[in-house]
């Protein structure tokens, strides 16, 4: 067995290990070829975290993954230089740059769900690495594997790796990927928006860990985000990018507290969205006294009730493996109810989808967390807008077309959009098509999936607008998914926590929102990270504190 290289020498704290010097990168699109990275100059120490941040298109992922010598398919280095460890990354060979991929340079990427394999073992996929490059015999890997999964919080460490990747959440996928990311001890892992999948107090484990274990073994770490009050956490300095240039660069407590650009100063200032709570006695959806469960596994769903008001917003939060997207497979006839039932405007529906007809099908949509993962990478936009119009509206030809168009207009994207794949847009772009797709029907009810978590903060702001303006303009009801209680506050009217597969509150979001707390409620409120570096030492020791 090779050297476990946690003992490898030279990896004194604060020596350069990754050096950028005026980086160009560029991307082809319908032929032509246009700047993606304009002459980025970038600096990382050994043991040092650098935060990454800036809209949707500013060119983190880009610059990030660059640090392992890769460029995107429909990308390419047209200029600059990148000096890893004293390897010039653009000249060194394929094979040399595949010895460092994985093993001296990791990748968490921002999509679990897309980067596992589905049909192994987690176990298998999480030393894979280690053992190809040799660093571990399998049975060492494996326990170190196990300690990893530790070290995350994740659920029974001994046991899970045996699952595959649709048995676990979408939370614990991601720890998993970062125990894989961490096995082989690398110099440097790029984090690509981590936590993105998490919950906030899923959230707050997982920061402490990845924290504790880059302290532990001095690595270096490129941490990409959208979200402000994590990087404050974890990075020791940060680079604000937008369309891709370098727009501002400092120490991060500098600039969190005295930001110098107007760019950088709008990205602190997004969020402040806040719709005022309405209220209806209409009720569009009654979720009666339900249980559900997977198969003979123990129930996921336990009694539970919840009331969505025609033309309002009900937010459903709490942790990951609460019972939230079971509860919306429950609704959508995805997963049938073991006991309880679902009322439609008054009218009980059929527990399975295969039960219901194309009306009530119609009637209620569903948006996905992830637009990489809802559409199909094949389809044009045309494509994808088109087949709801065609299979409940029966349009065709020049009425199907002009509807497309509209569609579009509603989202406020033109009708250049049509022809494109999902590929040629941006995730922002991705997430209105798929809003589009679920308007196409001209539902009633409208479930929104995490539809925002995987977006950059200023995006996430125009999505929300949208959603609200739709609202109004259409008097579509939404049950809102999510772990993130800034949503919470700009879009909801009313707000259920769940726990462990139960209603624990409910109620309309000034009640749910205002002190005294129940214990679960204060526990989530508590565990959302503030734009203070000191954020998550405090709430940790507070938590110390407690427990002793």
């Amino acid at each position: 067995m090779a050297n476990d290289n946690t003992k490898r020498p030279g990896r004194e704290k604060g020596e350069i290990l990754l050096e950028m010097r005026d980086l160009k990168i560029e991307g082809e699109s319908d032929d032509i070829w246009h700047p993606i990275i304009k002459g980025i100059n970038l600096t990382l120490r050994r043991g040092e975290v650098l935060g990454l941040i800036g809209e949707s298109g500013a060119g983190k992922s880009t610059l990030g993954i660059a640090a392992m010598g890769f460029a995107r398919p429909g990308c390419r280095f047209t200029g600059g230089s990148i000096v890893f460890d004293g390897i010039d990354m653009l000249k060194t060979s394929e094979e040399e740059k595949r010895k460092l991929r994985g093993s001296r340079i990791s990748y968490v990427a921002q999509s679990a769900a897309a980067a596992f394999n589905p049909a192994h073992r987690l176990i298998d996929q999480t030393i894979e690495t280690e053992t190809q490059h040799g660093i571990r015999d399998s049975k060492s890997a494996v326990a170190d594997a196990v300690d990893l999964y530790g070290r995350l919080r994740l659920p029974d460490p001994t046991t899970i790796g045996e699952r595959y990747p649709h048995q676990v959440s979408g939370g614990q996928l991601q720890r998993v990927m970062t125990a894989m990311a961490i096995t082989c001890r690398p110099d440097l892992i790029i984090f690509d928006e981590p936590t993105t999948a998490l919950d906030v107090t899923t959230q707050v484990e997982v920061l402490a860990s990845i924290r504790s274990i880059v302290e532990e073994f001095n690595t270096a770490a490129i941490y990409i985000t959208h979200d402000l009050a994590v990087v404050a956490q974890m990075a020791d300095r940060i680079m604000v990018l937008r369309h891709g240039k370098l727009v501002e660069e400092s120490p991060t407590r500098e600039m969190l507290s005295a930001p110098k650009e107007e760019y950088t100063k709008s990205l602190w200032a997004v969020r402040g969205l806040a719709k005022p709570e309405a209220h209806s006695d209409d009720t569009i959806l009654s979720i009666e006294h339900v249980d559900a469960a997977y198969g003979n596994a123990d129930k996921i769903l336990d009694d539970v009730s919840v009331r969505i008001p025609r033309g309002r917003t009900v937010a459903v939060v709490g942790e990951s493996g609460s019972g939230k997207s079971t509860l919306a497979r429950v609704v959508t006839g995805l997963l049938p109810p073991s006991k309880g039932r679902v009322l439609f405007n008054g009218e009980p529906l059929p527990p399975a989808l295969g039960q219901r007809d194309k009306e009530m099908l119609r009637r209620i949509q569903m948006i996905y967390q992830s637009p990489d993962t809802a559409l199909n990478p094949r389809h044009r936009i045309y494509d994808v807008i088109g087949r709801p119009l065609n299979f409940y509206h029966g349009l065709t030809g020049p009425k199907l077309e002009q509807r497309i168009v509209d569609l579009l207009k509603m989202i406020e994207l033109d009708e250049s959009f049509i022809d494109r794949l999902p590929s040629e847009i941006s995730g922002g772009q991705k997430q209105r098509v798929c809003i589009a797709r679920a308007l196409a029907a001209e539902p009633e009810l409208i479930i929104c999936d995490e539809v925002t978590s995987a977006l950059d903060q200023i995006v996430q702001e125009e999505i929300l607008k949208l959603l609200l303006r739709l609202q109004a303009e259409f008097d579509i009801s939404y049950m809102f998914i999510t772990h993130d209680i800034a949503t919470v506050r700009a879009i909801a009217d009313e707000i259920v926590v769940m726990n462990q597969g139960k209603v624990v509150e409910q109620g309309t979001k000034t009640e749910v929102l205002s002190p005294p707390y129940p214990a679960y409620t204060e526990l989530l409120l508590s565990s959302v990270p503030e734009m203070d570096p000191d954020w998550l030492n405090n709430l940790l020791q507070k938590r110390q504190v407690k427990s002793e």
